[in-house]
């Protein structure tokens, strides 16, 4: 046998094994645009919006100048969002915008983007970045809609957002104040009094950031963060301790929690 007989019986079954391997392509059968939004939203309704989402796609697909076109545009982004693919939620919902800004679901579009970050938030002293998107998200749903059917928890929503971006920050600066890096400490802690001056987070930055400036014997800047805390937090806790402090900067700084459990652990086992 030639050479280039051998090539050709070679090519010839690698094409036989790769047809007989190959998976086999479901055809999907066109059908009218109810009966396909029906079994979608059935499918859905029934507890399983993995499956729902390709179908309500599908309606689109086949249907896409129908009325139920938009429908299932929207319907399809909620199914990804109920099956956690928020990714996909998120891109869904992004394209429902861009091609039907006027439409009526506009507002729950913006909503349920927001939520599908929101959602993803695990640990915020880890990574900041899920939170930020959902803040920014919620933030421009509450602009574009400020008296829309979810502004008032979209706004409950900014708020908690922006306490655990604040939380995050005070993290940081009580691990610079701990370990004596006053100017780093300072600077996380302005950050949440200036930034996130609506958040819970502000009596304790002013308390920590006075502690700094005691320590770098800055006394002058701590009587002006007492008066602060004095005029706006007069019950806060933090308060209380500031004017403690005032009145004997030289006790130590407030520890962690890290140092104040290594306390609890010595007192323990002596």
């Amino acid at each position: 046998m030639t050479s280039q007989k051998k090539i050709l019986m070679f090519a010839a079954c690698c094409l036989v094994a790769a047809c007989s391997t190959s998976p086999e392509i479901v055809e999907q059968v066109e059908q009218p645009v109810d009966v396909l939004y029906r079994d979608a939203l059935n499918t859905a309704i029934g507890g399983d919006p993995k499956a729902a989402a390709p179908k309500f796609e599908e309606v689109e697909r086949q249907h896409p100048y129908s009325d139920l076109a938009t429908h299932a545009q929207i319907m399809a982004a909620w199914s990804f969002y109920e099956a956690n693919q928020y990714a996909r939620a998120i891109s869904a919902l992004d394209r429902f915008v861009e091609l039907n800004p006027a439409d009526l679901m506009v507002e729950y579009a913006y909503y349920l983007k927001a939520l599908s970050y929101y959602e993803q938030i695990v640990d915020v002293e880890r990574d900041a970045e899920m939170t930020k998107l959902s803040f920014a998200a919620f933030e421009e749903l509450v602009r574009r809609f400020p008296e829309g059917t979810y502004a008032r928890d979209g706004q409950l929503k900014i708020d908690l957002t922006k306490s655990h971006l604040a939380g995050k920050e005070m993290a940081v600066g009580r691990f610079y104040l701990e370990r004596e890096q006053y100017t780093a400490a300072i600077r996380r802690f302005n950050i949440v009094i200036k930034a996130y001056d609506t958040t819970n987070q502000v009596p304790e930055a002013l308390y920590r950031t006075a502690e700094a400036y005691y320590a770098l014997g800055l006394s002058d800047q701590s009587e002006r963060l007492y008066q602060v805390a004095q005029y706006n937090y007069p019950e806060s806790i933090w308060t209380e301790r500031l004017a403690n402090l005032r009145a004997d900067p030289e006790q130590p700084p407030e520890k962690g929690m890290f140092e104040r459990s290594i306390d609890v652990i010595t007192d323990i086992f002596n």
